[in-house]
């Protein structure tokens, strides 16, 4: 294939592959018990209805890592349906031990690609929100070109979201926050929530992690980002 010139994209690379990964008992535990339950066919079309057995506004998470912040969100907010996209076998398993314990009924899960999911299973216009939190930066810039925030990601969510649901990400890397806020402000179909047309204050729904917690008293920044669907 021939060399990339710098902020061209690659045709349709995929910015992972789907890892196993080292899982805890606990982790291996709960996968096995729990994932025909609350795991979805990436190969179908999602009826949230069905799926959830209940008619409520959807939230979807990108790469919810080992699930904490996505499981204290549905928590707090009972009125939403919230579906969870993840590769990382011991994140999915970290999640669904989770949602076991704490009892929660308003989540499933996708062990999957992200970018399939939402373009093969995901009804148009049918989203009242995506989020996106601390995806992973790439900060090698011959590696740019694998970050999911690109100029051809935003039609895509565009199709996804409805009429008013929103996009929000958010990074604790100030140069892939540059990227995403420059990104988005050329995207069709969305504006900026914050009027100056930059970050935007951290919501009450997005808890901090202990990772960002840690970060935020060593002095380091967390920048986010949220866009309405026009």
């Amino acid at each position: 294939m021939a060399a990339l010139e710098e902020g061209q994209e690659a045709p349709r690379i995929k910015s992972f592959a789907l890892r196993v990964g080292r899982m805890t008992l606990g982790q291996k535990q709960a996968f096995d018990k729990l994932a025909e339950q609350y795991t979805l066919d990436p190969k179908q079309a999602c009826n949230f209805i069905d799926s959830f057995g209940r008619d409520a506004p959807v939230i979807v998470e990108i790469g919810f890592g080992n699930g904490e912040s996505l499981a204290k969100t549905a928590l707090a907010n009972p009125d939403n349906n919230y579906i969870g996209i993840e590769v990382h076998t011991p994140g999915v398993g970290n999640l669904l031990a989770q949602i076991e314990r704490s009892g929660i009924t308003n989540i499933r899960v996708y062990h999957h690609d992200a970018i399939e999911v939402l373009e093969n299973c995901i009804p148009e216009h049918s989203l009242a929100g995506i989020h996106l939190f601390f995806p992973d930066p790439w900060h090698k810039r011959k590696h740019h070109k694998r970050r999911i925030v690109r100029p051809s990601f935003m039609p895509l969510i565009a199709k996804k979201i409805s009429h008013q649901g929103y996009f929000h990400a958010a990074t604790d890397w100030e140069h892939y926050a540059q990227h995403m806020l420059k990104v988005l402000l050329a995207a069709e179909h969305f504006s900026n929530q914050n009027s100056e047309q930059d970050y935007s204050p951290r919501p009450d729904y997005r808890p901090l992690t202990k990772f960002e917690q840690r970060g935020l008293r060593l002095g380091h920044g967390v920048w986010d980002l949220i866009f309405t669907r026009d």
